[in-house]
């Protein structure tokens, strides 16, 4: 399977890191991402896809980090993947969505739906007629809980 997001994350280990040593993080990023994704089990096929397409490959990012780092210097290389990378790439498009007269209105009811209807997470909801509230209670990632306790990469 094709991971979309391995390419955006050789290129921020290049620019942070240098070619040789993006390289050298980068070869070890994919050995523990095939590392978690073979140690996956008992989830559906959607559950799967959104593990090895998202959330996998940014938790085998934050351990490789980690081999190399101390946890702040680690955690803060991934914060910087994730707001310089991950955030402004869903910001651009998200931007350019709002242009759409009743964007909010139609993007609230999707999203309300999708997330009272997806194996992904448990989530309790409010809403009205000009906000939403979504608290997600348990969700997919904490399958990569160690010893460490749980990522939040999202």
């Amino acid at each position: 399977m094709k991971i979309k997001q391995q390419k955006q994350i050789k290129l921020f280990l290049i620019e942070e890191f240098n070619q040789n040593k993006g390289d050298e993080l980068f070869i070890r990023q994919e050995k523990i991402l095939s590392e978690l994704i073979e140690n996956t089990t008992n989830k559906s096929k959607k559950q799967m896809k959104t593990l090895i397409q998202t959330i996998l490959p940014r938790i085998a990012l934050y351990k490789v980090l980690l081999e190399d780092l101390t946890k702040e210097d680690g955690y803060q290389y991934m914060k910087k993947y994730m707001m310089n990378k991950v955030a402004y790439k869903k910001h651009l498009s998200t931007a350019k969505m709002e242009l759409v007269p009743g964007f909010y209105h139609i993007y609230s009811h999707i999203f309300l739906k999708i997330m009272r209807t997806t194996d992904l997470q448990e989530s309790k909801q409010k809403h009205g007629k000009d906000y939403f509230d979504v608290t997600i209670k348990k969700c997919l990632w904490h399958t990569a809980c160690d010893e460490n306790g749980c990522l939040e990469l999202c």
